[in-house]
């Protein structure tokens, strides 16, 4: 049986305290800690029920990471900031419902004020009549029939090693095995398809857009290509994770393809197209990354020539 991200972010009403939402997170969708888009996710979940109007879908956000978030139960604050004809917008605040104690190292990462885990704001539309128009086209990567299998018991797969993975099918459409040793470096480019063992659906029956933020939250695979094989190694948690869904599917397989715009000075910034198996472009997101180097000494490469 594998884990449903609808049921694993489901958010109740705090009878108590207007505007409040509780949940708990359960680590099935764990990497080292749970994915940050899964927690967006859940976010988006408190947003959607403070609002109440199922005719108002969501459209962007952004999150800010500003503390690490744990398993168990959380505590998610919606604020609506504005409520209109066509729109809305609103402000969610998500933290754990019982901290670890904090540990600063030198004063300048002490735990937050209030222990907010995350804080977003968010925007919810109408459909309306306007323009159609399509400004990118599908990038040339394998199609889902064509792609690689990630399974090969290679004991570096995060496929393998971590939880969140467990409850996703994945392949690959640009990029090799960048947890294998023999594997070469690339463009700052790597592409997947995914798709969830439990499908994800909205009452209407389409992809639900309120689960793209944990298949968009994967982009440091870029990264690793770049990189490429070595003694260096470094773990990226999220600073920011942006969303805009702009479209629908009822497919069930979408591609994330990821390109990191630049690395430097322990950060970085990418972002990720989504597209169905059928080519339509449905969602896009950006990223900043803090990069944690575990061992080795940061590379300097150019692979804007990679093809």
């Amino acid at each position: 049986m594998f884990a449903d991200l609808a049921a694993d972010t489901t958010v109740r009403a705090d009878p108590e305290v207007p505007g409040r939402f509780l949940l708990t997170l359960p680590d099935r969708w764990d990497y080292l800690m749970p994915s940050g888009g899964v927690a967006m996710t859940a976010a988006l979940r408190a947003a959607e029920a403070a609002l109440g109007e199922p005719i108002l879908r969501f459209a962007s956000a952004t999150t800010i990471f500003a503390t690490p978030i744990h398993s168990g139960k959380q505590i998610v604050d919606v604020t609506i900031l504005r409520r209109g004809g066509a729109s809305a917008q609103v402000r969610v605040a998500m933290k754990d419902a019982d901290p670890p104690p904090a540990k600063p190292r030198d004063g300048s990462e002490a735990a937050g004020e209030d222990n907010i885990g995350l804080e977003m704001t968010a925007t919810f539309l109408r459909d309306r009549k306007g323009p159609d128009v399509i400004g990118t086209s599908m990038p040339k990567v394998k199609s889902l029939a064509d792609a690689t299998p990630v399974e090969d018991g290679l004991p570096n797969n995060p496929h393998t090693r971590f939880r969140f993975y467990h409850q996703l099918e994945c392949k690959l459409a640009d990029g090799e095995r960048f947890w294998s040793p023999d594997f070469t470096a690339g463009p700052a480019r790597y592409a997947r398809w995914f798709r969830y063992k439990t499908p994800q659906r909205d009452a209407e029956g389409r992809f639900d857009r309120l689960a793209l933020p944990p298949l968009i939250d994967t982009m440091p695979t870029a990264l690793h290509r770049a990189i490429g094989p070595g003694n260096y190694r470094f773990y990226a948690p999220s600073l920011d994770l942006t969303t805009y869904v702009v479209d629908d599917t009822t497919r069930e397989w979408v591609l994330i393809a990821v390109t990191v715009r630049r690395a430097r000075m322990g950060w970085a910034i990418a972002d990720a197209e989504v597209w169905d198996d059928e080519g339509r472009f449905l969602a896009y997101g950006t990223q900043a990354m803090y990069l944690n180097s575990l061992s080795g000494e940061p590379p300097v490469v150019d692979p804007r020539d990679r093809t």
